[in-house]
């Protein structure tokens, strides 16, 4: 999960990775839920899951406490004795590619998405180093082993050319190659890999150590950030041209029921080619939604005064928060049981708060 999701991409706010469980318990069975309730609890054991992965935090203001007296510590307790751990995926999995909102995209059929609110990827260097013909090889499996060379599905990647380097060793100096007073000259290559940024002492030291000379010629360049395929949100063109008012049929009839259900704001008559969605509360990216070029926007939680205040020519589209959010678990499972031996499952109890509507 947290090659998937890692922690570092959550916010600073946030509370996300393992809340309680033995890290070295052996795991069969992994239940995907949205909230860390009890019925969620009571049902990730009866399926016999030994770790429930939820999206929503269990204490996202922290505790002091998780005495079984109150709903929260009541989880904590029935999860500890039930033998069942808990991990939290949250905005690390919001801001995920794929992520949340990717899920929500695909549900209501949206195509050719990017990021409503892109996120640089994260940072990289470039190391680049010199080194004898026939030892380029060896010191490329030792940069590999220590994570550099790792572009998207493909490792130990590398360019290098032939060239020739000189040097004259000095007193003191215990060279491989040449003799001391006397100018050398070697067949080398230079050889050229990318690594992440955080990784660049455990790469150097790995390239020091692998490394035939005592004293080797290399250069380590920082690379310019980009924007990725990270972020928050989505947007993306529908199939066909669609009027706002069965856009809004349709994105109800895409996601699970609830007492919520879908409302929208703006002209029924609105006919909407591309849409962006932000899976839970996105009104904080109203704007974003509008400079993005879509006609309408999909969230959650959309409060009175920022959709009285939308920007004009948006139209909006507000879901339940639970609704928006649980088509992730699906995707999430898949993904998790594509990397692992682990059986998932996915909750399908409606855990909205809102549960009574009249019109």
């Amino acid at each position: 999960m947290d090659e998937l999701y890692p922690p570092a991409w959550a916010a600073s706010w946030d509370a996300v990775g393992l809340v309680c469980g033995d890290p070295d318990a052996d795991v069969q069975r992994v239940h995907f839920a949205v909230d860390p309730v009890e019925v969620v609890v009571d049902e990730a054991l009866e399926v016999g899951a030994q770790l429930l992965v939820t999206h929503h935090p269990l204490y996202l203001r922290g505790t002091t406490s998780v005495a079984a007296t109150d709903p929260k510590g009541r989880v904590v307790h029935r999860l500890v004795t039930g033998g069942c751990g808990l991990l939290v995926a949250h905005t690390n999995a919001d801001v995920a590619d794929p992520g949340v909102s990717d899920a929500l995209a695909a549900a209501v059929g949206l195509v050719d998405t990017r990021p409503l609110q892109p996120q640089p990827d994260d940072p990289l260097d470039k190391l680049v180093v010199f080194v004898p013909e026939d030892a380029a090889d060896r010191l490329l499996d030792a940069l590999a082993d220590a994570g550099a060379g790792t572009i998207g599905d493909y490792d130990r990647c590398a360019w290098w050319t032939s060239g020739t380097g000189t040097f004259r060793p000095l007193d003191g100096a215990n060279p491989t190659l040449g003799v001391v007073g006397e100018v050398e000259t070697v067949s080398e290559r230079r050889l050229e890999v990318v690594l992440p940024r955080p990784a660049r002492q455990a790469v150097l030291r790995a390239m020091l150590a692998a490394h035939p000379y005592e004293e080797p010629a290399y250069d380590v360049f920082e690379l310019a950030t980009v924007l990725g395929g990270r972020g928050l949100g989505r947007v993306g063109r529908l199939p066909s041209p669609t009027p706002l008012a069965e856009l809004t049929e349709q994105v109800a009839a895409a996601l699970p029921r609830t007492a919520w259900g879908v409302r929208a704001a703006g002209d029924p008559a609105t006919v909407v080619e591309t849409l962006a969605v932000s899976g839970g509360s996105g009104d904080s990216l109203l704007e974003q939604a509008a400079r993005s070029g879509a006609q309408a926007f999909l969230t959650a939680d959309l409060r009175h005064h920022p959709a009285s205040e939308a920007p004009e020519g948006l139209a909006l589209l507000d879901a339940a928060h639970w609704a928006t959010e649980w088509p992730w678990l699906a995707d999430a499972a898949r993904r998790l049981a594509g990397a692992t031996r682990v059986e998932p499952t996915v909750s399908e109890l409606v855990t909205d708060p809102w549960t009574v509507h009249a019109r």
